[in-house]
């Protein structure tokens, strides 16, 4: 009796371990993407402007001189939220962080919360579906992804260089490839300190742009007005020549990527 029972409780199908483990893995980007899609639709990502910044000016520095480092903290923490939940205006968060705080200072609080905000989505994009991903994707793609991983740490930090390239992408791409922590918390934080300081030296030299712009505008609404718009074209203050020297910056960053592969094509040649 006992036998016939265990035989066929042997027969039934095992606990769901894997739907479990399945759900546990995917739970944190499922957490991310529903707070990404409510931060847009609340319109979050509207509140990162010079608009914002010009409107509570007085407030905020009010509050600054009053609590500077809690200021820095909560930028950072803002800086962190708006990465990992891949909401739009991380530029105008960088040159925020110059205009309020000083382009040292601005800039290095912008390159810790971007760094962190990144690896967060990064280990979470991993941990969800990029080591499986690239086990079924097939050996053509897994060739790519090992030799993404060969040279990871050169490759991320020209991707990080160049900021023509969408920075979630990177992150995603990254987690998806199977880049280890490690190398990509490393080539992330390198990689944006130069354009996070040049960036945060920017909006440190905007300031006299942003008061006067905001002494308009306050003009404007003293007036009656209920038409007054705050007119900042922040694409004026990112230069082709800028684009061109961060860009160097990142052919820079594949030298030893070329020199590895010229050295490693070599040797097979003598050998062959």
């Amino acid at each position: 009796m006992v036998a016939a029972l265990g035989a066929r409780m042997s027969e039934l199908p095992a606990p769901e371990m894997p739907a479990r483990s399945a759900l546990r893995r995917w739970l944190p980007l499922i957490v991310i993407v529903v707070l990404s899609v409510t931060a847009l639709a609340i319109g979050w990502n509207r509140k990162i402007s010079f608009e914002t910044l010009v409107r509570h000016n007085d407030a905020i520095h009010a509050f600054i001189l009053a609590n500077r480092l809690a200021s820095i903290a909560i930028y950072i923490v803002i800086y962190v939220v708006a990465i990992a939940l891949s909401l739009p205006g991380a530029l105008v968060l960088t040159m925020s962080g110059g205009f309020l705080f000083g382009g040292l200072v601005g800039g290095s609080a912008a390159v810790v919360g971007a760094t962190a905000g990144a690896v967060i989505l990064f280990a979470v994009a991993k941990s969800a579906f990029g080591e499986h991903l690239t086990r079924h994707a097939g050996p053509t793609a897994e060739r790519l992804a090992e030799g993404f991983r060969a040279d990871a740490f050169h490759y991320l930090l020209f991707l990080r260089l160049v900021p023509v390239f969408p920075f979630v992408l990177v992150n995603l791409v990254a987690a998806i490839v199977g880049v280890r922590l490690r190398t990509f918390l490393a080539a992330t934080g390198i990689g944006i300190i130069p354009g996070g300081l040049t960036f945060a030296f920017l909006g440190a030299g905007l300031d006299s742009v942003i008061r006067a712009q905001g002494a308009v505008y306050n003009a404007c609404l003293a007036s009656g007005r209920t038409d007054c718009k705050l007119d900042f074209n922040i694409k004026a203050a990112v230069t082709p020549e800028l684009l061109g020297a961060l860009a160097a910056l990142g052919v820079l960053a594949l030298i030893p990527v070329a020199v590895k592969r010229i050295r490693a094509r070599r040797t097979a040649s003598s050998s062959s």
